[in-house]
């Protein structure tokens, strides 16, 4: 009898967190690796949400709180959304979780049943089509290419629909590639949604302030489909939060209640601590915010014109987030100096960190193995030194073709 179950022997690890991995395994040895793999800021907490935790500390906030929240976060919450998106949500349909990946399978676990389809664009985040797994449903890809800045047509969303399609899933600004949905753009989408009105839609916003374009659109913003419209946010990226852990969910009063049902019987409520820091961040104004996207405006056109002097690699200017998601697949069949094959992007990705000591991510697990991610997240000076490398190692394969490009 195996040891291990069948759904766990099925999942596959994440390739973000196995690069990083590798990244600090290579770094312990001496090597001095640059990390661009995880989608991580370089910026610190805000002061103001650290005092507010200290203040919590002080104050004793270290007894178990409600499920999906202290109802003063959920509030909180429902205000920004208001504020800032022009969304309406009572508290009660809001549901803090520890980090929007738990919100993502909250949602999908609450939605799917086994055989269910979920339609998912390419590139899409790794823990999308593994969380459909888990909970035994069928992921279906609609694929997406640099030439068209990774963005779907009504016309492609329309021709994978079926009578088992449950779920529509998506995040705008995009991971990996940085795409962001305009409101003309997503209104069209709109559209066939109100033709389906069976189809939920998770819309991953968790990047919503890093966004070079208009203001941030939610397709949630659309009379017609908001009640399908599952939001998954949180405080990571905006505020420099990741270690932090928390994320959540705003939905209709059923998914939300049933969402509150899972977590229960999971993990329970989020660290007492990390809510109230998250009142403060709400609460406490998009100065910190606006200072970061500026900054991350300046990388990304930094980077853009780094990445366009290094022949074979296809790369476009992102409108969002902090990633390039560049088409490496010329390099597919090149040889190294060791006369290992390039076959794929993983191994191209191997290659520049065991070469160019510097960690990025293969797209495979992003749904397009012609593609690695790139993340600008760091100090200028690391990210002119990367590309450097990058450029560096790539000059160092041979042109010759050994095999077939794959």
């Amino acid at each position: 009898m195996a040891i291990l179950s069948d759904r766990i022997n099925n999942l596959d690890e994440s390739a973000t967190i196995k690069m990083a991995k590798l990244g600090r395994e290579l770094a312990a040895k001496g090597v001095d690796v640059i990390s661009l793999s995880l989608g991580e800021t370089d910026f610190f907490t805000p002061d103001f949400v650290k005092d507010a935790a200290k203040e919590a500390i002080d104050k004793n906030f270290s007894y178990y709180t409600p499920v999906a929240g202290y109802p003063e976060l959920r509030k909180s919450i429902a205000a920004k959304l208001k504020r800032e998106n022009n969304l309406d949500y009572e508290f009660d349909q809001i549901v803090v979780s520890t980090g929007a990946k738990q919100s993502l399978a909250n949602a999908i676990l609450c939605l799917v049943n086994p055989g269910d389809e979920v339609v998912i664009p390419t590139p899409y985040w790794v823990s999308y089509s593994e969380l459909v797994k888990l909970a035994e449903g069928k992921s279906v890809f609609i694929n997406t290419s640099i030439d068209t800045d990774f963005k779907i047509t009504p016309a492609e969303l329309e021709a994978v629909i079926t009578p088992q399609t449950k779920l529509f899933m998506f995040s705008s600004p995009n991971n990996p590639t940085g795409a962001v949905y305009s409101r003309e753009e997503l209104a069209a989408l709109v559209k066939v949604f109100e033709k389906h009105p069976d189809i939920f839609i998770i819309s991953d916003e968790i990047y919503e302030h890093i966004n070079f374009l208009d203001k941030h659109v939610s397709i949630a913003e659309f009379e017609s489909v908001k009640d399908r419209v599952i939001i998954i946010n949180g405080l990571s990226k905006a505020y420099a939060m990741t270690g932090w852990r928390i994320g959540y969910s705003a939905s209709s009063k059923e998914i939300a209640a049933a969402c509150d049902k899972l977590q229960s019987q999971i993990t329970s409520g989020t660290c007492s601590i990390t809510q109230k820091a998250g009142v403060a961040a709400y609460e406490g104004g998009l100065d910190t915010i606006k200072e970061m996207r500026e900054v991350f405006l300046r990388r990304r056109d930094l980077v853009y014109g780094l990445l366009k002097e290094i022949q074979g690699v296809k790369v476009n200017l992102p409108d969002g987030a902090f990633y390039f998601f560049p088409d490496v697949s010329s390099f597919f069949g090149s040889i190294t100096t060791d006369g290992d094959v390039i076959k794929n992007a993983g191994d191209l990705a191997l290659y520049l960190l065991n070469v160019g000591h510097v960690a990025t991510v293969s797209g495979d697990s992003f749904g397009d193995p012609a593609s690695i991610r790139i993340s600008y997240a760091a100090a200028d000076d690391k990210l002119v030194e990367a590309v450097k490398r990058i450029k560096f190692a790539l000059e160092g394969l041979k042109n010759e073709k050994a095999v077939p490009a794959i």
